[in-house]
Order: C-alpha cells, then structure tokens, then sequence
C-alpha cells in the first residue's frame, strides 16, 4: 500500500490491521512522525517498544531481523520504531524480508528518502506493508481545514483569520484543532447556535495570538538573533509551552525552508519568489520578512546539517521527557548560534 496526507486518515485503520512494516518518509518528517504514532494508536496491542537508529542498523543489519522475530522479556507483544536516515535501513529490511518467520510491527521513519528510494520500492508492493510520503502542508490547506473544524464547532471565520490561527499553531493541525476548541468554548458556539469569529476575539483569547504562540521562539533561534533568545526562552518557560510542540515547528519551517531553497535556486531572487508563494497562499504575509532572513542562513549543506540536527533534538526530547525544557534551550541556543557565524 501507498499514501499520502490526503489518504492516510482513510487507510490507517486497514493498515494497522493488515500491514506488519510500515515506511514513512518525506520532507516533512513531523507529518512522518504524527502518522507513526497514529499506528502504534491504532494496533490491537502494540506491547513493548524498541527503538533502533538507521545507524545502528547499517552497523548490524541482522539486528532487526533479529528484534522483529524475538517476543518481549515477558512474552508480551512488542513493535519496533526505526529513526532512519535515507536508505540506512535497505539492507536490514531486506534481509529480514528474506524469510517467512512471523514478525512483529516494524515502523520506519526515514528522513532524506521519499516513495522512489530504494527501501520504498523494496515494500510497497507487499500487501503486508504501507509506504506513507509526506509533504509539508501549506498554509492555504491547513487554513481550511481549520475552517471546516469551525464549522463542526459553530465557529465562521475568514481565511485570514483561518491562516493567521494556523500560522500561530506552526501548521500543526493537532495545536489548531485544540485552538479552534478554545475558541468555541469561549464565545459559548456550537453547530446549532453558531457565532462569527473575529480578529479581536483571537486578541482577547490570547493562546491563538502570536505574542503567546512559540512563533517568535522559532525564528529568534532561525534567525540567529542570539541576543534575543534568551529573552524568548524565558518567555516559553513562563507560559509552559510544551517544548516537543515548538520543536514540530521548527521542523516545519525548516521543511518549508527547503522547499522554497530547492525552488529558488542558486541565484533566484528570494523577494519575488515569497511573493509568488503569498499569492498562491503556501507562504503567510507575516511570516516573509523572517524566512527571507533565514532563507539567507540556511541554504545547501547548512540546510541539511539543520535538518539533522533538528532530527536528533526531537529523539533527544523524546528519550529525555524531564529534560526536555532544558535540552530544547540548548539546541535552540545552538542553532541561533550556527544561524548568527559568517558562512
């Protein structure tokens, strides 16, 4: 099987049931992450998890075949979570492949790959296994499912005001769903009794506004404004905003980054590429004086080495709950850093 975002939801559930390996990959890899954990929510009985590196895989490529086939301590059920990069897990997968035995979930989240790469094609033909591609949702898309949203809650709104709620929730529809939740219990909405939405009821209700958003966090640290970071840092531990939440955005933004990158060129005119992309709705109007800047920052390997980093952060983040406030900061004051030297 294969999907994208637009079917995912719809095959999920078959998937969990029917499929035993599951690959996701693309540029966006919180998108890659979020339907992961969509399937772990959906098995009968996930049991026990392990989680393996692409870099420990292409050390021992037994290893897998080896998880997969073996059951937990107590006999438990158990799946295996992969965080690889490109094709480091081709030859594990491949070798676990090339025998029958009974195996559990094995679940792959592979940045720098796509549905073309090796390991895709070496899967997707397979009835036990599903090839989910993600791309970065635009702000026009994820807009107007916060408009439908609304509309399930008894809430009208505007596209602006539809894109400004998505722009603050750093196009993670999980943060906007929860917004437009808030929103409706505070102007007393629902579908029978509906109520408009304007710009002055986000003012009032403060969460959806960008000065409580983690939006000025993540381009301080993007833009390498290295001075201002503390001051943002201070900011997010005062209203306790969830660090794996902010670090979703910054992944998105880096997405975004190598999206409008790979579109510009080495010579392209960033002005008038962040017009093209307003107008077709992909890039908010507030939001363009901050990615020309980090446009200027992180381009090529720069780009990629940012990618990574940010990749590593959110598996540091995820291992280390009580820690995260502060390993955020950390990685946040390291990437201001890198953004703020001299090519």
């Amino acid at each position: 099987m294969k999907a994208s975002q637009k079917d995912f939801a719809r095959l999920a559930s078959q998937a969990a049931r029917d499929a035993r390996i599951f690959f996701f990959c693309g540029p966006d890899e919180a998108g890659a992450w979020a339907a992961l954990d969509t399937i772990v929510s959906l098995l009968a009985d996930p049991g026990e998890r392990i989680e393996l590196s692409g870099a420990d895989l292409k050390r021992d490529p037994v290893r897998l075949d080896d998880e997969a086939r073996s059951s937990s301590l107590f006999g438990d059920n158990r799946h295996i979570v992969v965080r690889a990069s490109g094709e480091e897990a081709y030859d594990a997968l491949e070798l676990m492949l090339s025998s029958d035995v009974e195996i559990c979930p094995v679940l792959i989240v592979a940045t720098g790959a796509t549905d073309k790469s090796r390991t895709a094609k070496l899967i997707a033909d397979r009835r036990d296994a599903l090839v989910g591609m993600f791309y970065p949702p635009d702000l026009a898309a994820i807009g107007q499912t916060i408009r439908s949203l609304g509309d399930e809650a008894g809430l009208k709104m505007d596209t602006a005001t539809s894109q400004r709620i998505a722009s603050a929730a750093g196009l993670d529809i999980r943060l906007a769903r929860s917004e437009v939740e808030k929103l409706a219990l505070y102007l007393d909405a629902d579908p029978r009794s509906p109520r408009r939405l304007s710009a002055e009821d986000l003012d009032a209700i403060g969460a959806a506004s960008e000065d409580d958003s983690f939006t000025a966090l993540v381009d301080t640290a993007l833009s390498g404004e290295t001075q201002r970071l503390a001051i943002e840092i201070g900011r997010f531990r005062e209203l306790g905003i969830n660090p794996v939440a902010v670090l979703l955005a910054m992944e998105r933004r880096a997405a975004q980054l190598a999206g409008l990158a790979a579109k510009l060129g080495p010579r392209g005119d960033v002005d008038a590429l962040l017009e093209s992309e307003k107008r077709r709705g992909r890039v908010f109007f507030k939001d363009i004086p901050a990615i020309a800047k980090q446009l200027g920052r992180w381009r090529g390997k720069r780009l990629e080495r940012l990618v990574d980093r940010l990749a590593r952060l959110h598996h540091s983040l995820l291992s280390n709950s009580a820690d995260a406030e502060m390993l955020l900061a950390q990685g946040m004051a390291e990437i201001a850093r890198a953004a703020s030297a001299k090519k």
